[in-house]
């Protein structure tokens, strides 16, 4: 089944933190292509000329990878608006296929916010590594993500022995022991959203912030507080500097109405400096 995705489109550089920070076994690098398990099959993701192809295709399977892939990202009109913004143009030219890829699932978009709280991304894609092969139903080369009710259903010991901190696994577990709708916050206005994540234990801005983003890829999403963004705002819009979250958040007033994009151009952008 071929996925169409607007032109220009670079596969490899959209898709590369499925890569650089380490699989989780969730969302897979296999052989050029992504593997994922989708309304319970395996599902491979491979591009070619003016998408990607999946085996097998099917109507769950293209909505999905079409969310995994940021179809939902208007780039044309984001495109068309940073020409304005010198810096930001400079970077979007330099990175002219990029696509920011989203997390299709809500509770594991949680998940993968939890266990990357204050440790590196390789780390924290070890540990859901773990998790996944653990409690996730295993296919060829991905494993289904685990289901909420199945970690539900898990203790506290038992995710700890999978590399979490006591706290964190608290935080794992009270969630998917929770009464939180994912389903709803997609029908929230963003500072709902923030407000209703950052109510459970162990979800702070941090959080909410990237849930925003690569959860529900709100336009205004605008994750002010992980140092990434920070480090790369102050690269390119502070000589280097170091900024405080304060700082940044109100900077980002200036990207409006592509805060989203634009933190993530940032992002790419500075891996591909260094």
């Amino acid at each position: 089944m071929h996925l169409p995705i607007p032109q220009p489109y670079d596969f490899t550089l959209s898709t590369v933190r499925f890569r650089e920070y380490g699989s989780d076994g969730a969302t897979v690098w296999h052989d050029g292509g992504l593997q994922r398990v989708i309304a319970g099959r395996e599902v491979r993701i491979e591009p070619v000329g003016g998408g990607v192809r999946l085996d097998p295709g099917s109507v769950e399977a293209a909505a999905e990878v079409s969310f995994l892939l940021g179809l939902p990202f208007d780039l044309d009109a984001f495109r068309a608006w940073a020409e304005h913004e010198a810096v930001l143009a400079d970077v979007v030219a330099r990175v002219p296929g990029f696509r920011p890829t989203l997390t299709p699932n809500r509770f594991e978009a949680l998940v993968i916010a939890i266990t990357a709280q204050q440790v590196s991304l390789q780390a924290a894609a070890a540990i859901r590594a773990r998790f996944v092969a653990r409690y996730g139903a295993r296919h060829e080369v991905a494993c289904e993500f685990p289901a909420r009710e199945r970690v539900a259903d898990a203790t506290v010991s038992e995710l700890r022995s999978l590399g979490f901190s006591e706290r964190k696994a608290e935080y794992v577990l009270g969630l998917a022991r929770s009464e939180l709708d994912l389903e709803r916050l997609g029908t929230l206005p963003d500072a709902d959203v923030v407000e209703t994540l950052v109510a459970v234990r162990g979800l702070g801005r941090w959080t909410a912030d990237w849930f925003l983003a690569r959860a529900l890829a709100r336009p205004a999403a605008w994750p002010a507080g992980d140092l990434g963004v920070r480090k790369a705002v102050g690269a390119f819009y502070a000589d280097g500097r170091s900024l405080s979250i304060e700082e940044v958040r109100t900077m980002g007033e200036r990207f409006t109405p592509f805060q989203n994009l634009t933190a993530q151009h940032l992002l790419v952008g500075l891996r591909m400096a260094g």
